[in-house]
């Protein structure tokens, strides 16, 4: 039971260190393009982002309950707690990799990646739980599709509505709608991906025998979730939000408002139906949809192109890795 215990402190102190590296690795795409079109300085939309990135992680709770019991039964696994350690280091890893050098890629990704390598490679394939992994790894798959086409639609009806007004003389006006749609973007990611780390926590309390199997988060884990999202946030992501807010096109306040409100809409739908989805893929597709709509030769695809082999090979990555740190843990437990 000791072993078990102090496996668990483990796993809560490696988790909120997962969130606090999502907060400034993932929460810089919510702000990326309010900063690049100077709508708020960096210093007061990393502040923005914390304190909105906060309130949205302690709202909902159906997210982390999906990630704790829909990828795998955690009373299936031999040794539970260990394998959540193990996929929370490897994720960690992951993230401050491409965090390095500057590359959006998914938290989320990089977590249920690592979570189901680490379980196979403890218990074989027969672990994971099919029907739920599949939705989420559905959600994870369609929803930058889903983003590139609402970005679209929505710099399309922007288009449309204001077709006898000139753009770029409403920057200003559209400059200051940015201030609203980067907290609102910020909310949303606090309502889906601080609930990852709350999941895995909850599951690591489940395997250890702390929590019964209802599985209901603990406001405990709920709050130091949200605050350790938030800290991370405070430090800001400028890596991150360079290449987001610059590099994928050139974008004006107007872009940055069609942006913002359609992956809004995107992530706060995925956390009614309590599924994880990427923010990174989901805003910096929702970019490259408006970047589209505005002019298809403004987007600079060889960007894009990099930052989706990346999503790309993130899963199969962090499940290895997954994997293999799991299998070093064993040698020594």
């Amino acid at each position: 039971m000791n072993t078990i215990l102090i496996l668990t402190v483990l796993v809560v102190i490696f988790a909120l260190l997962f969130d606090f590296i999502n907060g400034f690795h993932d929460t810089a795409n919510a702000i990326a393009t309010a900063v690049s079109t100077r709508a708020l300085t960096p210093r007061t939309a990393v502040i923005m982002a914390a304190t909105a990135n906060f309130i949205g992680a302690v709202t909902f709770t159906g997210v982390a309950q999906a990630i704790a019991k829909d990828i795998v039964d955690p009373f299936a696994l031999k040794h539970g707690v260990v394998i959540i350690l193990a996929a929370l280091l490897s994720a960690i890893i992951w993230n401050l990799l491409t965090w390095y050098f500057g590359i959006p890629s998914s938290s989320s990704h990089a977590l249920i990646g690592s979570l189901a390598g680490a379980a196979i490679a403890s218990s074989g394939f027969s672990v994971i739980n099919y029907d739920g992994f599949g939705k989420i790894f559905k959600a994870l798959i369609f929803s930058p599709f889903i983003a590139i086409i609402g970005g679209f639609l929505m710099m399309s009806l922007f288009k449309f509505v204001f077709k006898d007004r000139n753009l770029s003389r409403m920057n200003n006006t559209f400059r200051k709608v940015q201030i609203f749609t980067a907290a609102l973007q910020s909310f949303s990611h606090g309502t889906n991906d601080a609930q990852k780390s709350m999941g895995i926590i909850t599951m690591a309390l489940i395997a250890g025998g702390f929590v019964n199997q209802g599985g209901d988060v603990p406001m405990w884990v709920r709050i130091s979730a949200a605050t350790a999202m938030g800290l991370g946030t405070s430090i800001g992501g400028y890596k991150i939000i360079k290449t987001v807010g610059g590099k994928i096109m050139k974008i004006r306040p107007v872009n940055g408002v069609a942006a913002d409100l359609s992956s809004a809409i995107i992530i706060f739908g995925a956390t009614h139906f309590h599924l994880p989805v990427s923010t990174t893929h989901v805003i910096s597709s929702s970019i490259m949809g408006v970047g589209s709509a505005q002019n298809v030769k403004g987007v600079k695809w060889g960007v894009a192109r990099k930052i989706v082999m990346t999503w790309i090979i993130t899963l199969p990555i962090s499940g290895l890795l997954g994997a293999l740190i799991f299998y070093i843990f064993n040698l020594f437990m």
